[in-house]
């Protein structure tokens, strides 16, 4: 019987096994957990060895819990609501500026918009240590994959602090030579793979190409502007992330696209110090 092994498992081992059940791959619970897919492979195999059952069925690179794995992942969310319960009751009674904050945003405003106040915050209060995850999924903040979570659309519940941080604009850019040789009516365009379709910005950028072809496609919004910057087409581009260097052109005419940025932090641990002092300085990065 399950239950009966349950006090000798490693949590450990029961962490990993959750990430992969939520992921479906090793590789993106390897990603999840910020460890190697190797890691997870053998903290599953421990689980399953002290259990004494088989948890996870392989099909190529997905994997699908057995009937057993997905009583066991039961358990496990359960486990891991009631730690991230304890562990928020501990921090929202510190009033010590220390403990590591986990802040999970897009890749591209990471890199561009939150650098400055990341280092701000480690100047001025150096016991508090930061990790940012740039990432195009929306975090979980019940499941503590993230403390704060910067996104560019309004969760629809949940019980979160939310705060409209301020708003960002998108618009087409190319290289000058590619506009001086390619007429309009000829234009290709740089887009995101087909894994981003249902983005606004992809959605945007399909209307404005009417009908022209996306022959270059990436999921990594620095390749796309590397590549207008080789006179690879027209690409949409938040405006903040281009640089002022002269390579890539804006294309005249109305913003092409205007997104909102919303900063969220679970109402249970917006007064924790640590993680105010985070969302203050954020704030402040945007002018709020």
């Amino acid at each position: 019987m399950i239950g009966k092994e349950f006090t000798q498992i490693d949590w450990d081992d029961l962490r990993h096994f959750l990430a992969l059940a939520r992921s479906g791959t090793f590789l993106g619970a390897a990603k999840q957990i910020g460890v190697e897919h190797a890691t997870i492979s053998r903290r599953v195999a421990s689980l399953e060895a002290r259990l004494g059952r088989k948890l996870i069925d392989r099909r190529g690179r997905r994997v699908v819990l057995t009937a057993d794995g997905e009583q066991i992942a039961r358990h496990a969310m359960l486990i891991a609501a009631q730690t991230a319960a304890i562990e928020q009751l501990g921090r929202s009674s510190s009033t010590e500026l220390r403990g590591h904050v986990r802040i999970s945003a897009p890749p591209a405003l990471s890199s561009v918009l939150l650098a400055q106040p990341i280092v701000d915050i480690r100047r001025e209060h150096p016991a508090v240590q930061i990790t940012l995850v740039g990432e195009k999924r929306l975090a979980s903040l019940n499941r503590r994959e993230a403390d704060i979570a910067v996104r560019l659309s309004r969760p629809e519940d949940g019980d979160y602090s939310i705060i409209k941080l301020g708003e960002i604009t998108f618009d087409l850019y190319a290289s000058k030579p590619y506009l001086e040789t390619v007429a309009p009516s000829e234009w290709t365009f740089i887009g995101y793979d087909e894994t981003m379709n249902a983005s606004p910005q992809q959605v945007r950028l399909i209307e404005l190409a009417a009908g022209r072809p996306i022959a270059v496609r990436s999921s990594v919004l620095e390749f796309q502007a590397a590549a207008a910057r080789l006179g690879g087409g027209v690409v949409m581009l938040p405006d903040f992330a281009v640089a002022e260097s002269g390579d890539l052109q804006r294309i005249t005419g109305e913003h092409a696209l205007a997104r909102d940025v919303w900063l969220v932090v679970h109402s249970e641990i917006k007064d924790v110090p640590s993680v105010r002092v985070v969302v203050d300085a954020l704030k402040r990065a945007f002018g709020k």
